[in-house]
């Protein structure tokens, strides 16, 4: 069912502002883009999945296909991460792979698919040595990260200032390189 439009891989976490992926899909829509989702099992229950399904046109990945199934997506051109939880970031940099979501950002390093990343945290998370360290690790592995700056704890804050938009933007910078 491609279009021979590039491909991007949406990886959403559970974070306050999943329910909102549909706003980056749009933008990559509009930009340019055919795009496919793979959500975290933890970010299963924030999103609307059939309306998610209807707008990419492809099924929600969030578990490993069996062997010999085939595969729902085509490959990916390039990855956002949006939002990104903590425990993503540090559990990605340190090349953990117990999710589908993990599985496909700790290998596209090896593979060479541009990703950007636009962390979801609080200022709290934000403190955590671990966070700098995965940042550092990520960006050592050309990962592209957002500009939102973390919010005060226990505020769930800046939907307001989260920017869908910047993922792709980020990766555009990739593709004219």
């Amino acid at each position: 069912m491609t279009t021979g439009k590039p491909f991007l891989y949406i990886v959403v976490c559970a974070a306050g502002v999943a329910d909102d992926v549909d706003q980056l899909i749009r933008y990559a829509h509009r930009e340019g883009w055919e795009t496919g989702l793979i959500a975290t099992p933890n970010a299963l229950p924030l999103i609307d999945q059939p309306a998610l399904e209807e707008l990419t046109g492809y099924p929600i990945r969030s578990a490993w296909r069996t062997p010999g199934q085939a595969r729902p997506l085509p490959p990916a051109d390039a990855i956002a991460v949006a939002p990104a939880t903590l425990n993503t970031i540090t559990k990605w940099a340190a090349g953990h792979a117990d999710t589908l979501a993990l599985g496909i950002l700790t290998e596209a390093f090896g593979l060479g698919i541009p990703t950007a990343v636009l962390p979801y945290i609080n200022k709290a998370q934000a403190a955590h040595p671990a966070y700098e360290r995965s940042r550092r690790d990520l960006e050592l592995m050309n990962v592209r990260f957002g500009s939102y700056e973390p919010h005060p704890p226990k505020a769930g804050g800046g939907r307001d200032r989260f920017d869908w938009p910047e993922a792709v933007d980020l990766l555009r910078i990739e593709r004219t390189r």
